[in-house]
């Protein structure tokens, strides 16, 4: 079989879109949802996110990294049809294990180059990564500049994002015991984003859902304007929280009062099972990225 370039693959947690990723043969693999009767089911291929968030009601449950072997599988596979090297995305190491996990699966490929990449983020904002790796990788980017390309984009793309509440996040350890209880006692809803470290880290505290809403918009402006560029957004609603158009409609007003371009259109996504486990079923959240630009 002759060689195919570059393969991307990625975990569930950065919610890639499901056209997406059939129209450019990404492979995905699942993180794991754990429940109370001892079952293992993989995110998004034994449980959607609609019975995800019906189970919320019943048990939180735990979520746990893909398997070694797993991965490895996976790799074998791109290999085996014929790909000359890999890049697998995946959510970031502060958040998971996975990241390390693929790091330790590359360097049993022996011939076969491999990439694990940090995205430093979650959800849709690490899915905004994946799919600038398959850009970048079908405009014929080597590996290596592919590689250093992916981690400074990384490095510059964030998520903000709000939850109606935060007793979720508390009970999975994605924040401190101290947060969830003042924000409770003040009725705060915090804006969540990544620190550098790939880390939960509160970027802004706000009274009441819409408020929290609206922050994300005025985070991401910010955000935009530091970048010095045209920029890339996404927009991700867990089911029954159905805020895309007002939400773009801000964005895309604020931008252009700023004289910021949007590149390209404005990205949708739902929110994964494994994802709803730690968040809770009412989420929005939105990510900005600075248009890649041609390094080769």
């Amino acid at each position: 079989m002759g060689s195919r370039g570059i393969a991307i693959l990625t975990d569930t947690g950065t919610n890639t879109p499901r056209s997406f990723i059939m129209a450019h043969d990404v492979r995905e693999v699942a993180l794991r949802i754990n429940l109370s009767d001892g079952s293992s089911l993989r995110s998004g291929a034994d449980i959607a996110s609609d019975q995800m968030a019906a189970l919320l009601a019943q048990e939180i449950p735990t979520t746990s990294l893909p398997s070694p072997d797993e991965i490895r599988t996976a790799l074998e596979r791109v290999r085996d049809d014929g790909y000359e090297g890999a890049i697998f995305v995946t959510i970031a190491a502060g958040l998971s294990a996975t990241n390390h996990t693929v790091r330790l699966m590359a360097d049993r490929m022996e011939g076969f180059p491999v990439a694990a990449i940090d995205s430093r983020s979650i959800g849709i904002a690490a899915g905004m990564v994946t799919i600038a790796a398959v850009e970048m990788a079908e405009a014929g980017a080597p590996f290596d500049t592919l590689v250093a390309s992916l981690d400074k984009l990384s490095r510059d793309t964030r998520v903000f994002f709000s939850t109606k509440t935060l007793e979720y996040l508390r009970k999975g350890g994605r924040i401190s015991e101290a947060v969830y209880r003042l924000g409770s006692f003040l009725r705060i809803n915090p804006v969540i984003t990544c620190d550098r470290n790939g880390r939960y880290t509160v970027a802004r505290r706000v009274r009441g859902w819409e408020r929290s809403l609206d922050a994300e918009v005025s985070l991401v402006l910010e955000h935009a304007q530091g970048l010095g560029r045209p920029v890339r957004l996404a927009i991700c609603c867990s089911a029954g929280n159905d805020h895309f158009d007002g939400l773009e409609g801000k964005l895309r007003k604020g931008l252009a009062e700023y004289g910021i371009e949007v590149a390209g259109e404005v990205l949708r996504s739902g929110v994964s099972p494994d994802l709803l486990v730690h968040t809770g079923p009412d989420l929005v959240g939105i990510g900005v990225q600075p248009r890649w630009e041609r390094a080769w």
